[in-house]
């Protein structure tokens, strides 16, 4: 097994060669798609799947533990794998998507489309889930969820859907998550999918309010959360015996939810904020819906993420960020499985992202800066470890910048969590820099490897990543002093953040630029616009330019009462003039530097338009300003054909702008 596995990892690294010594790897180095993502093993350990790039698109493919042979590899022309999910030993579940303008209800919009594709292990047979509930799946953009993998039947999984069953009628129910989208009484509810057919029978009806399923993890039915948008509440329902009750309302709009069962399946686990306003995990009672003793309770950090095991998706523990990521469990197995790693990678992001059933052999992922994320097979009993692979074989640690916390008061004394990375072989003095503010806007950068900022350090960049308020993870007030702060205090964050490695000496004041992507792309073009002295040049990726022209899209096609636009009129408020006057569209004439805009014709996250129209207003004001088409892509830079142009076309202009 040992030597057989080690000859399986060398044969995989093998279909990629290290690119011939040279000063600066190329750009595919950084931006081709990761070699190797989600790596999962099968239930009994026999196979190994995961996703890999293809012709620069990710395909989905399972090998054959112990055995030289090439893998199976699942692709289609039309639809893109998102992930790849082990259900049977002999099945895995594909998800793949679409972006399309197939009307949806009544709807003709661009919309992102996700279905769920069964794949034979070992042969050529595949079926779509649902596929024939063609009505009803057609009001689904997406039958890619799975409830409960039910991992001691052999055929059958349990999955949502939205459906109308024949003798409802349709009253366009402003809070119904879907009929206040486009009409009808649809319902979530639940079936159980033969994998082997792609057949669904119901097994539960759903609320109107949509929500999220609880299982046990053995396909049985603990109970369902249904959500009303407005006001924002959560509606916990237990099924006794054959019966259910609704046993509690939460306000969710602060991130209170139920995360799903806990592993020992005494309680649930249920997510709401400690007495420092940071995000806690507490136990809660199955019958009565209370809570009880936190499971997980930092004074100064929000916990990120739960985690789940791979078979039963009960709650086994949660990873929260300090500068790197950290990992708690609360199943004593896995808590001394995670001692075992993090002694084996000491100071580095080091835990297991998939076991087989029964626990014996796992995948574990390690990453820091200097070392992108690597997989390696570990056996829990021997404690036996084998490298699988590196998502970016082609660059080596020397090729890549230092990472460090650069934390720094704002101009109002808020304290600001921030990261440098310094080009490699470089003293830190006088550099050319990028400011890179994140997407969400309640995303958050962590210590890791992350290949754009990498590649920007190695091309002589120093790159400083601002956890600005109303960034996750800092705990209430952080979050809440970010609202209805975007081109305002937001960016004197980010501002501030530049002033200071100015001030330091580290950047040179002449030479920054601002650079990101989603809300940091509009980031990008809010520092151009407001603060025209600081920047010599900005370029936005897929970012938003005209915030009241995005409220009313967003308006329009989920609906006024949608979750979705609760969350943005949460942090952007609801006055035009307000929108108005943060919208760097709407103040083309202030800008002073040359500006980069690169958007996916597909993006159905923030509308291609958005860069049309902020194109079209430098344009007018006589500004300089280049706008780079992706035609076949998205919001997220599926394809490594969109990120190699991304990174080409940004270092030519950085280079031209700041030099080097």
């Amino acid at each position: 097994m040992q030597l057989r596995w080690a000859v399986f990892a060398a044969g995989m690294l093998a279909a990629v060669q290290p690119a011939a010594a040279q000063t600066l790897p190329p750009v595919e180095a950084f931006g081709d798609l990761p070699f190797i993502s989600q790596p999962q093993l099968s239930p009994d350990g026999k196979h190994f799947a995961g996703i890999q790039s293809l012709d620069g698109k990710p395909a989905a493919v399972v090998y054959t533990v112990n055995s030289p042979d090439p893998p199976q590899v699942f692709a289609s022309d039309n639809w893109l794998v998102h992930s790849v999910h082990w259900v049977k030993n002999d099945r895995v579940v594909m998800f793949t998507k679409t972006s399309q303008a197939i009307p949806f209800g009544s709807n003709p919009d661009l919309h992102t489309w996700y279905r769920a594709i069964s794949l034979q292990v070992g042969g050529t047979d595949w079926v779509q889930l649902f596929d024939r509930r063609n009505e009803s799946v057609s009001m689904n953009s997406s039958t890619a969820d799975i409830v409960d993998k039910m991992p001691d039947d052999p055929n059958s999984i349990l999955m949502p859907l939205w459906t109308r069953p024949a003798n409802d009628r349709v009253d366009n129910d402003p809070n119904s998550s879907v009929g206040g989208g486009y009409g009808g009484d649809y319902r979530f509810s639940l079936y159980r999918v033969d994998v082997h057919t792609g057949n669904a029978a119901i097994v539960e009806d759903g609320g109107k309010r949509g929500g999220t399923w609880l299982s046990d993890g053995t396909g049985g039915v603990v109970g369902r959360v249904d959500w009303t948008p407005s006001p924002q509440t959560g509606h916990l329902f237990i099924k006794n015996g054959g019966s259910w009750s609704q046993v509690r309302d939460f306000e969710y709009g602060e991130g209170n939810t139920v995360q799903g069962l806990l592993y020992d399946g005494a309680a649930l686990a249920f997510a709401q904020r400690n007495e420092q306003g940071r995000m806690a995990l507490y136990r809660m009672d199955r019958t009565t819906g209370a809570t009880g003793t936190p499971l997980f309770s930092d004074p100064h950090y929000d916990f990120a993420d739960t985690l789940a095991d791979d078979w039963t998706d009960r709650v086994i523990g949660v990873s929260y960020g300090v500068d790197k990521a950290e990992y708690v469990y609360f199943d004593p197995a896995r808590a001394a499985l995670q001692h075992r790693i993090a002694e084996a990678f000491p100071g580095e992001d080091a835990h297991a992202v998939s076991a087989t059933q029964s626990g014996d052999k796992v995948i574990v992922a390690v990453e820091s800066p200097q070392r992108p994320r690597t997989y390696y097979f570990m056996e829990r009993d021997t404690h036996y470890i084998a490298k699988i692979a590196s998502a970016y074989p082609n660059l080596k640690a020397t090729d890549l910048g230092e990472m460090k916390p650069y934390p720094y008061k704002a101009r109002d004394g808020l304290d600001i969590a921030a990261y440098l990375t310094l080009p490699p072989g470089r003293p830190a003095k006088n550099l050319p820099l990028v400011v890179m503010p994140h997407g969400g806007p309640d995303g958050r950068d962590t210590i890791g490897f992350d290949w754009w900022a990498q590649f920007l350090a190695n091309r002589g960049y120093a790159v400083l990543q601002p956890n600005f308020r109303g960034s996750f993870g800092y705990g209430l007030a952080f979050s809440v002093a970010g609202r209805l702060q975007w081109g305002r205090q937001i960016q004197d964050d980010i501002s501030d953040g530049v002033k200071k490695a100015i001030a330091d000496g580290i950047a040179d004041g002449k030479r920054v630029c601002i650079v990101g992507a989603s809300f940091g792309g509009y980031a990008a073009l809010a520092g151009a616009t407001f603060s025209p002295d600081l920047y010599a040049c900005a370029a936005s990726i897929a970012g938003p330019s005209d915030l009241g022209r995005m409220m009313n899209d967003e308006r329009r096609i989920y609906g006024t009462n949608s979750s979705s636009v609760k969350f943005w009129e949460q942090r952007m408020g609801t006055d035009s003039a307000s929108f108005d006057a943060a919208s760097p569209a709407l103040h083309a004439g202030q800008v002073r530097a040359p500006v980069l805009l690169m958007h996916g014709k597909l993006d159905t996250t923030v509308a291609y338009a958005e860069s049309e129209e902020e194109q079209d207003a430098l344009t007018r004001a006589g500004k300089k300003v280049e706008l780079v088409t992706f035609d076949a892509d998205d919001h997220y830079l599926t394809l490594a054909e969109t990120r190699i142009k991304m990174l080409t076309t940004l270092e030519a202009f950085l280079k031209a702008n700041i030099g080097n």
